[in-house]
C-alpha cells in the first residue's frame, strides 16, 4: 500500500491535462499533474526568450470554454485578461496582404476591395459558417460525454448530435466548390482551419463540419493574453493548486502500476514506492499509456477494436529574435504567410507566423528594447519533400518573401526541433551556439507536435481514440481523441473525462450538483 494516494494522477502540460486537472480540483478531488517530460513553452539564451512551439487562444467563443470558466468562477477574471485580437489574422502572399477585421462592414470592405469577383461567393460561405457554428454551439453546451462511449452516452450524446449539419461525411471541398480553381480565398479560407486543427488532412479534405468550426474558431474572433502560453498555463495552474491540487512540472511517470487489471497506482522518476491512485488521465495517445504499463491490463477490447492512429504531419516550429525596425506598419499579431509562386513549391512551405513584443515575454528580466519575437510554424509531413534538417532554412526562405530585410534585422534564430545549433547574429556576425549553451532546451532535436490520421474515421468523423483509455483506470484528454475540433476537441475530452471520473465517485457528484446552484463569483 503507497503512503501517497491521489485521487486522479494527470499527464502532460497541454490545454486538455491543465483543463481536467483545473476541473476535478475544484470538485474537490485529489490531482497530482504531472508534467511528464513536457516542456514549457519558452526557452532562453543570454536573457533573450524564444519558443518552441506557437499558441493561438482559439477557444475563447467556444461554449465548453465559457462553462469550464462559469464552474472555475473565473470568467470575469479571465475577460479582463484576454485582450481581443483586431484585425483577427491576416494572409500575406505574393504582393497581396489581406486583414480579417472583427467589424462586419470592415471585413466586407476588405472582400470587395481584394476580391469583388467573389464578394458573393465569400458571403455565402460566411452564412453558411455561422449557421454551422450557431448549431454547433448549441450541440456543444449540453453537458453530454464526447466523443460517446457506453450506450447512454451514446443516447445522450446523440441527442445533441442529432443538431449538427453534415452528418453523412462530407468534406470541406463542398464548401469551397464554387470558388475558381486555385483562388487565394480558397488558402485564405482553408490555412487557418488546417493550422487549428489536429488532423492531417488539406483543407479540402477536412470533415465539413470540422472546417466550419476551425475556420470559425478565427473568424468569430480571437483573443490573446499578453504573456503567452506561459501566462495561461499559470492561469490554470493557479486554479489548480489553489483548490488543493499539486502541479509537479519537472515530474515524470516511468511506468504504470497493474493490479487486478486495472490502474493501481504510477511510478515517478525518482521515488521508491509508487503514488496510489485510480485515476490516470494522459494528453498523450492510447500506445503511449500502453508502453508505460509494458503492456499490462491492456483490455481484449482494446486489443482487438482500438482505432489505428498515424502522427503523418509534425508541427515545425523556428523563432527569431529580430529587430523591430523589421516588422512593416501594421503587421497583424497573427499571420499566414503563402510563399510566392504558382504552382506552389512543396519545398516552400506555408507559414502560421505569431510575433510579440519580446518584453512581454521575458517575466521581469532585462532584455534589450527595440526587439521582437518571431514565432513561424510549418507543418512537416513525415514523408514530405523537406527532410527535418532543411524544414529551418525552408521556413526562413517563405519569411523572406514577407519580410524582405530578415537577415539584416535578425538577432536570434533556432528551432529545437532540428538539434542544429542557434544562430546569434547579436553581435553583427552570424555565431552558431552548440545547444547546450540554451536554457530550458534540450541538447539534441526535440519531438514536434503531431497532426493525426484516424481509420477508422471515429464519431461522427470528428473522433480518434476513445476517451477511456486501454487500461481500466485509464483517460485520454489529448488531440488524439478529438483531432478535427482542435483546441475545442482537447476541452470537450477534458470536460468529458472530468465528468466520467466524477460520476466514479457518488459522494463528489453530490458535491457538483450542490455547485450547479452557486452564483459564480469573482
Amino acid at each position: 500500500m503507497s503512503s501517497r494516494f491521489y485521487d486522479a494522477v494527470v499527464l502532460g502540460r497541454s490545454l486538455g491535462s491543465l483543463a481536467v486537472a483545473a476541473l476535478l480540483s475544484r470538485r474537490d478531488f485529489r490531482v497530482l499533474l504531472v508534467g511528464h517530460g513536457a516542456r514549457r513553452a519558452t526557452y532562453r539564451f543570454d536573457r533573450r526568450v524564444l519558443a518552441r512551439r506557437a499558441f493561438t487562444l482559439l477557444f475563447g467563443s467556444s461554449p465548453v470554454w465559457r462553462r469550464i470558466m462559469h464552474e472555475l468562477a473565473q470568467s470575469p477574471q479571465f475577460r479582463r485578461r484576454a485582450v481581443p485580437q483586431d484585425p483577427m489574422f491576416g494572409v500575406l502572399a505574393d504582393r497581396t496582404r489581406v486583414e480579417l477585421p472583427p467589424d462586419v462592414e470592415l471585413f466586407a470592405r476588405e472582400i470587395e476591395r481584394e476580391f469583388p469577383e467573389v464578394r458573393q461567393l465569400v458571403d455565402e460561405l460566411y452564412t453558411t459558417i455561422a449557421g454551422v457554428n450557431a448549431t454547433a454551439d448549441t450541440a456543444f453546451e449540453r453537458d453530454n460525454v464526447w466523443p460517446p462511449g457506453k450506450l447512454w452516452e451514446r443516447f445522450e450524446t446523440g441527442q445533441a448530435a442529432s443538431l449538427l449539419p453534415f452528418g453523412g461525411g462530407e468534406r470541406a471541398s463542398e464548401l469551397l466548390a464554387k470558388f475558381p480553381s486555385g483562388h487565394l480565398y480558397r488558402d485564405i479560407a482553408g490555412v487557418p482551419a488546417v493550422f487549428a486543427g489536429h488532423l492531417a488532412s488539406s483543407a479540402e479534405q477536412l470533415p465539413a463540419l470540422a472546417f466550419a468550426r476551425l475556420h470559425g474558431a478565427w473568424a468569430r474572433g480571437i483573443t490573446a493574453l499578453a504573456g503567452g502560453e506561459p501566462e495561461f498555463e499559470a492561469f490554470l495552474s493557479e486554479r489548480i493548486v489553489a483548490h488543493g491540487g499539486v502541479c509537479a512540472f519537472d515530474r515524470r511517470a516511468e511506468s504504470l502500476v497493474i493490479r487486478h487489471g486495472s490502474i493501481a497506482g504510477v511510478m515517478l522518476d525518482g521515488d521508491d514506492e509508487m503514488t496510489g491512485t485510480t485515476a490516470v488521465i494522459t494528453d498523450q495517445w492510447g500506445e503511449a499509456l500502453a508502453e508505460l504499463s509494458r503492456g499490462h491490463g491492456l483490455t481484449r477490447a482494446a486489443e482487438r477494436d482500438w482505432p489505428r492512429l498515424a502522427p503523418e504531419i509534425g508541427r515545425f516550429v523556428a523563432s527569431a529574435v529580430v529587430k523591430k525596425a523589421l516588422l512593416p506598419e501594421g503587421l497583424m499579431p497573427e499571420s499566414f504567410v503563402l510563399p510566392p509562386g504558382a504552382p506552389r513549391d512543396p519545398r516552400k512551405p506555408i507559414v502560421h507566423l505569431q510575433w510579440f513584443d519580446a518584453k512581454a515575454l521575458a517575466e521581469g528580466a532585462p532584455v534589450p528594447d527595440g526587439e521582437a519575437l518571431l514565432v513561424a510554424e510549418a507543418l512537416l509531413p513525415a514523408r514530405g519533400p523537406l527532410t527535418l534538417l532543411e524544414a529551418r532554412a525552408a521556413v526562413v526562405d517563405t519569411l523572406r518573401s514577407a519580410l524582405p530585410f530578415f537577415d539584416e534585422h535578425l538577432v536570434l534564430l533556432d528551432s529545437v526541433h532540428d538539434g542544429l545549433p542557434l544562430v546569434d547574429a547579436s553581435g553583427g556576425g552570424r555565431r552558431e551556439i552548440d545547444r547546450i549553451h540554451l536554457e530550458g532546451a534540450a541538447a539534441g532535436a526535440e519531438p514536434m507536435q503531431r497532426q493525426w490520421t484516424v481509420d477508422p474515421p471515429g464519431y461522427r468523423h470528428l473522433a480518434g481514440e476513445p476517451l477511456r483509455g486501454p487500461i481500466p483506470g485509464s483517460f485520454l484528454v489529448g488531440p488524439s481523441v478529438l483531432p478535427a475540433l482542435g483546441q475545442e476537441g482537447e476541452l470537450l475530452a477534458a470536460w468529458s473525462v472530468a465528468r466520467l471520473v466524477t460520476r466514479r465517485d457518488r459522494t463528489r457528484q453530490r458535491m457538483r450538483q450542490k455547485l450547479w446552484s452557486k452564483i459564480e463569483t469573482t
